[in-house]
């Protein structure tokens, strides 16, 4: 399991100009990004034992993080 927290800048280094511009334009798409961040930092945050959580919540919170992230790269990928 990695420590490395998964910001969207590095999953989808290709389109940070894209993502930067839909924040602003879009606002869907600025909803699922700053869900995706702030559900990010939870899960770095339980997966480093800064704020530990129960297992089971743990994993909930990665089915999120990874179910917000396909549907921001469906966003990105049609735009």
């Amino acid at each position: 399991m990695s420590h490395t927290p998964h910001e969207l800048a590095e999953e989808f280094p290709d389109k940070i100009e894209l993502m930067s511009q839909l924040k602003q334009s879009d606002a869907h798409f600025a909803r699922l990004a700053d869900e995706y961040h702030e559900i990010n930092r939870i899960v770095h945050r339980a997966e480093t034992n800064i704020e530990p959580v129960e297992d089971l919540t743990e994993g909930e919170m990665r089915k999120k993080r990874a179910a917000l992230k396909d549907e921001i790269w469906a966003i990105l990928s049609k735009a």
